[in-house]
């Protein structure tokens, strides 16, 4: 029991290179460093500082985790938006104090899971922008302009970065005419597999966010089934022809004691 539970702390391997930590590792420097500059010159270095944190936090998702849905453009920059607007409301409602702090990142979460922006920094926006009373709260509504400002300069970054280097972003959403086009291409394995509908029924089941795109999730359960595929026809040949060496074996010794 003991055991099963010190395992589940054990971290699981990482499916990436060495040389893509060292590529996430330089974008999200490099991003971070223009995003705090270019808030710093505009609106100081205090207000940059308390606005900084989620910047980080997002740099992680858009240079190390770029594929996952929540590092997608829509994602930041609608999260940080929402976590602003829930954030004035919990200010307006309850002041700067820990409840208006826990009520906007509550507030903030729901926002985002209706308007399908999920960022987990923007939960940490909303914090900022509700405990920053010294130096935010005189801005009132144009607290927007550094916060959004901040968005799109690391999502600039992350764009041209990541692109520049081989990965492409943000990921592309396939529509259902294309989706239909590229089905009837696919192999007679793979049609007979699942198809788009029983994809969707199993994501309904799950209950829960699942942090990949739906495209990437179908390509990663098809390649799977096409090595699974693979494997088996290998053991297929392998026992195929361990059984032609084991006719010809008993031929092969009642000529040789002719």
């Amino acid at each position: 029991m003991i055991k099963s539970i010190l395992s589940s702390f054990y971290p699981a391997p990482l499916n990436t290179r060495p040389g893509e930590w060292l590529r996430a590792s330089m974008g999200a420097c490099a991003g971070v460093l223009v995003t705090a500059w270019v808030c710093q010159y505009f609106y100081g270095l205090e207000l940059t500082l308390h606005l900084v944190g989620p910047v980080g936090a997002s740099a992680v998702l858009l240079f190390a985790v770029s594929t996952g849905a929540l590092a997608q453009p829509w994602s930041i920059v609608g999260s940080y938006f929402v976590a602003t607007v829930a954030a004035l409301i919990a200010v307006l409602l309850l002041g700067h104090s820990f409840l208006s702090a826990g009520v906007a990142v509550g507030l903030a979460i729901a926002g985002m899971c209706i308007l399908r922006c999920l960022h987990p920094p923007g939960g940490a926006m909303a914090l900022c922008v509700v405990l920053s009373q010294t130096d935010l709260a005189p801005l009132g509504l144009s607290v927007f302009y550094p916060v959004m400002l901040n968005a799109g300069m690391l999502l600039g970054c992350a764009l041209v970065f990541n692109n520049l280097t081989g990965v492409r972003y943000p990921k592309a959403h396939i529509n259902p005419a294309t989706e239909i086009s590229q089905a009837q291409n696919i192999s007679p394995f793979e049609r007979a597999s699942f198809n788009s509908d029983d994809l969707d029924a199993a994501l309904a089941e799950v209950e829960g966010f699942v942090d990949v795109t739906r495209e990437d999730l179908e390509r990663i359960i098809r390649s799977t089934e096409m090595h699974a595929s693979r494997r088996r026809m290998g053991d297929i040949q392998a026992s195929r022809i361990a059984s032609k060496e084991a006719v010809r074996e008993p031929g092969q010794i009642s000529g040789s004691q002719r």
